[in-house]
């Protein structure tokens, strides 16, 4: 069997793999972006792609189905396919996903028998729903009893969510026949696959499937409207459970499951945070980072992240789809977006928290199934609220392994741990005398072996390796804090020589930002860009460099040949360690000025209590070019929240909507999407809903008020994205 499960790892064809799975919602992402979606995911170092099948999404009135559009699951199956990667496809029937009823369809609710209970007219109608999936993903499951479909997606399929832990039954007797019924029922429809999970935090039920888990880095559904408690997810414990993730359902909810016979995974580890009505909360790229290498630190084997990409609520037939109070549900959300501020946003946007978790996927890609097999060993658990005694654990063997050290809480100042001196679990290994600062988290290498190199200590982090043709260069990166230029590593006296790359292995350390900006190429090679750019790679033969700034980059090694529409530059040291070799990144830029790449403004006219914007002009500039990857518009403005309407014959028709933040975060819209939809772009409108000083509401960052309430359009601008090709292969 290709894929398998013992009580450490996932295992493909017999060895450890350590996965890293977004989520991904394909119904609330325009179809035609499925594809480029999927590749961003792939470069962020994505290997499995998960997803809830939305009931309401497809069978909003009874009896008829919806399969068309951003909801044809099939079409989305195969985008998936042809990107060659896995899928967790979860299927309910109960999902959550901050969704009108959790996913139910008005109708359902409406039925003479109670929803997620084990009546068997609920059982008889879920089984007809797995049926209709079943017919849209049949050419698309990975049977683990037949070789033929061996290389199919699917490898996975979650049942329900969450399942007596938010709803559902309580006793376990009945929970537990309940998610097992669900279970048989999916088999018996078709889904034979190897990996059948359950959510597992908070008390919920898992039917013996394999337990997922999950942490966010702050709850934007507590009902408070202010700064809450540290959260545990930035401790390294033992614990599973997340008490954090719905704690208002009844907080100190315990273990279902075994914990010694399943491994530790994740399914919902914050990869963002959807924000709510009442509480506006912003997860930067570090706030996730520190969640997962915290988790990465506790023992976990999976890092899987709800949301990877955000998305768009789709257009309902007979309601609005979102979560809200009105609907029985705790919060009130906005009726389209679902940016879920996660590292590829809405739009489409790459975000730092992209690149702040791409440096771990791909250390997971290099070292995943050695790390795999090496326990986690936690000497102090530390408590969520104790910001003074240092954070640290683990994951090793008798003899090598890496320690990590958190000393990152969202909103909180840690102690500095000046001339600190980590040492291995024995205590027979000690590292340098480092200084430990607020928010630095990271983790360290010691006994490992690189190539034929055994490094005794490292104080820096393992990033990749470079293997192209006879190069091999194994990539560190530095932290943020450390200010040194060299002396980060500590080598056995047997091959001083080699590491230093005397014939032997060499190795290559990065600054964090230039860690951060790296991107793999599946050919070995290292691209490194800026901030504002990126890499995808569209086929086996080809990439692009997607950019809103001046398109230059680094490459190690260098291209045989120039890519087109480039010139060669020069070249420039990359190695951060000056003890060590250089290593001279090649360094490409434009031939020709990409013109318009600096923002640019667009007129609002105010009439009364509205703007009226004009940006028809933007669309028929993002038909009309062949380079144009999107132009993305921003709104900056002051208020509770914003809304853009198209207005034609006298009607209006939300287009989108939007929470605000905070002046540092401004509403950005991507118009590519609405090339071919038809909506009149001359005849926009943007109503702003005003914020009032004394509104209940949980803002990090509040404006200055002069009077009682605000609503103001500061600015409308725009940025051009451009898609440049790369093709680097002979």
């Amino acid at each position: 069997m290709p894929y398998t499960y013992d009580n450490v790892s996932i295992l493909k064809d017999n060895k450890r793999i350590f996965p890293i799975m977004g989520e991904i919602h394909y119904s609330r992402v325009p179809r035609n972006e499925w594809k480029e979606r999927l590749l961003k995911m792939k470069a962020g170092g994505i290997t499995i792609v998960s997803s809830y099948v939305i009931w309401i999404h497809h069978e909003e009135i009874e009896n008829q189905y919806d399969w068309t559009g951003e909801r044809n699951l099939h079409s989305f199956m195969q985008a998936v396919s042809d990107c060659k990667m896995k899928m967790l496809l979860r299927i309910g029937p109960w999902v959550h996903a901050e969704t009108r009823n959790g996913g139910f369809p008005d109708w359902l609710l409406k039925k003479n028998f109670d929803v997620r209970t084990n009546d068997e007219k609920y059982f008889e109608t879920v089984k007809k729903w797995y049926g209709k999936i079943y017919e849209q993903v049949k050419d698309f499951i990975a049977n683990p009893d037949d070789e033929a479909t061996k290389d199919n997606p699917i490898i996975g399929v979650q049942i329900e969510n969450e399942y007596g832990h938010c709803g559902g039954l309580y006793e376990k007797e009945g929970g537990e026949a309940h998610m097992q019924r669900l279970q048989k029922i999916a088999i018996d429809t078709g889904f034979k696959v190897a990996l059948y999970t359950a959510t597992g935090w908070g008390g919920a039920w898992t039917g013996g499937m394999l337990p997922v888990m999950g942490g966010y880095c702050d709850a934007p559904w507590d009902q408070r409207v202010c700064e809450i408690e540290p959260s545990g997810n930035y401790t390294f414990t033992h614990e599973r459970n997340d008490h954090n993730i719905g704690s208002d359902h009844g907080f100190g909810y315990g273990i279902t499951f075994d914990i010694e016979k399943f491994p530790y995974l994740t399914a919902e580890l914050g990869g963002g945070l959807q924000v709510t009505s009442h509480r506006r909360t912003i997860a930067t790229s570090r706030d996730i980072a520190a969640v997962a290498l915290s988790k990465m630190g506790s023992g976990c084997n999976l890092l899987g992240f709800y949301m990877y990409c955000g998305g768009t609520n789709p257009q309902g037939k007979l309601s609005t789809l979102q979560e809200s109070r009105a609907t029985g549900y705790l919060n009130d959300l906005p009726v389209k977006s679902y940016d879920f501020r996660a590292p590829i946003r809405e739009f489409g946007q790459v975000s730092d928290t992209l690149r702040e978790l791409k440096l771990f996927s791909y250390f997971a890609a290099e070292w995943g199934e050695e790390f795999c097999s090496l326990p986690a060993i936690i000497p102090n658990e530390v408590k969520p609220d104790d910001l003074e005694t240092l954070r640290y654990s683990y994951r090793a063997d008798e003899k090598k392994g890496f320690v990590f050290v958190n000393n990152y809480v969202r909103h909180q100042k840690m102690k500095a741990h000046k001339k600190t001196k980590l040492k291995s679990p024995d205590k027979s290994v000690i590292f340098p005398e480092i200084d430990i600062e607020n928010k630095d988290f990271f983790f360290f290498p010691f006994n490992m072996t690189y190539g034929k190199s055994l490094v005794k200590t490292a104080t820096v982090t393992p990033l990749t390796k470079i293997a192209c043709g006879k190069n091999e260069i194994f990539v560190f990166y530095k932290r943020e804090s450390d200010r040194r230029t060299g002396g980060f590593f500590d080598y056995t006296e047997e091959t001083p020589k080699q590491v230093r790359g005397d014939g032997g292995d060499k190795f290559l350390v990065f600054t964090k930002e230039d860690a951060l900006n790296a991107w793999k190429m599946s050919d070995g090679r290292l691209l490194i860009c800026d901030r504002d750019s990126y890499l995808i790679e569209s086929s086996p033969d080809s990439a692009e460099l997607v950019t809103r700034s001046d398109g230059s980059f680094f490459v190690y090694p260098d291209f045989e040949k120039c890519p087109e529409g480039f010139k060669k530059t020069g070249e420039e040291n990359k190695n951060a360690d000056s003890s060590l070799p250089e290593v001279k990144f090649a360094k490409y830029e434009r031939e020709n000025d990409l013109s318009e790449k600096k923002k640019s403004t667009v007129e609002a006219k105010k009439e009364g209590e509205i703007y009226k914007i004009d940006l028809s002009a933007l669309v028929k500039k993002l038909r009309d070019s062949n380079g144009l990857s999107d132009i993305f518009v921003k709104i900056d403005y002051t208020g509770e929240s914003a809304r853009l309407y198209e207005v034609k014959d006298g009607k209006k028709t939300l287009i989108l909507d939007h929470f605000y933040l905070g002046k540092e975060y401004p509403w950005e819209i991507g118009l590519k999407r609405f090339v071919e939809s038809g909506i009149d772009f001359k005849n926009l409108v943007l109503e702003l809903v005003p914020l009032k000083k004394k509104a209940e509401i949980y803002i990090e960052r509040w404006p200055s008020f002069d009077g009682e309430e605000i609503a103001a359009l500061h600015s409308v601008s725009y940025e051009m994205e451009r898609k440049l090709s790369i093709r680097h292969y002979e």
